[in-house]
């Protein structure tokens, strides 16, 4: 369990921008607390950028601060890239993409590299792509797994609106859609309500799993009938106060 005063030193640090500090702490980690590679991913970088976007969104930072803290953590997550553990390489492709917000490409880059560490054949396509990219991607390179990561409540109508065209199209007709983190960390379930296979909260999640072997046991749901559902909940009165 790592010691809450590892978390404390290094958020503040990551708010003043004080990127020696910041390694600092984490060679502490690493050296002190007997930690490892993805234990600093999973235990502190990771809840770390959770924190530093839910202080941004009550607005208990500044942007500046928001942006200082996000690229130190990029750059000590590029730098302990390449020290993961390496699985044997498998047969399965994953495709990520993320929010155009750069703390969402930190939380893309941060589930791509824990893919890669699994053995996974990785693509991170990052933020600031229309649909029909990411689309016209996504079926050059046929992936297992579709991850999105990282969207805020207005991009919740293009992230059901891909997932609605793949369906319709159904050139990839067993690829799963994984939902993780965003507005989905913090919606319960509208993943599933905008007809995600997956969802998963934490990068060490999604890639258990997405490496599941067992088929999902509830049918993926089509677009007609999220929409006969949606019908029968509004006859029903489900909501009205």
């Amino acid at each position: 369990m790592l010691n809450e005063v590892f978390l404390e030193r290094y958020l503040e640090a990551l708010l003043v921008g004080d990127r020696r500090k910041c390694r600092e702490v984490i060679e502490d980690v690493l050296h002190n607390n007997n930690a490892s590679i993805v234990g600093v991913y999973s235990d502190v970088i990771w809840p770390m950028m959770l924190e530093v976007d839910r202080l941004s969104r009550v607005e208990k930072i500044t942007s500046v601060q928001e942006h200082l803290a996000t690229r130190i953590n990029r750059t000590i997550i590029d730098q302990l890239q390449n020290k993961l553990p390496k699985q044997v390489q498998n047969e399965k492709k994953v495709v990520i993409c993320s929010s155009i917000k750069e703390i969402s490409e930190l939380g893309g880059q941060m589930i791509a590299d824990m893919f890669e560490s699994a053995g996974w054949d990785v693509r991170f396509i990052g933020g600031g792509l229309s649909n029909d990219d990411i689309l016209e991607y996504v079926h050059e390179f046929s992936p297992e797994v579709l991850v999105i990561y990282g969207a805020d409540p207005t991009e919740t109508p293009a992230v059901r609106s891909i997932i609605d065209r793949i369906r319709e199209i159904s050139a990839l007709p067993n690829m799963k859609i994984m939902l993780c983190g965003g507005v989905f960390g913090r919606a319960e379930g509208l993943w599933e309500e905008i007809g995600a296979d997956l969802y998963a909260e934490t990068p060490s999640e999604a890639v258990e799993t997405a490496s599941r072997q067992e088929p999902i046991i509830e049918p993926v749901r089509t677009i007609n009938q999220r929409k006969r559902k949606s019908r029968q909940t509004a006859k029903s009165g489900v909501g009205k106060e």
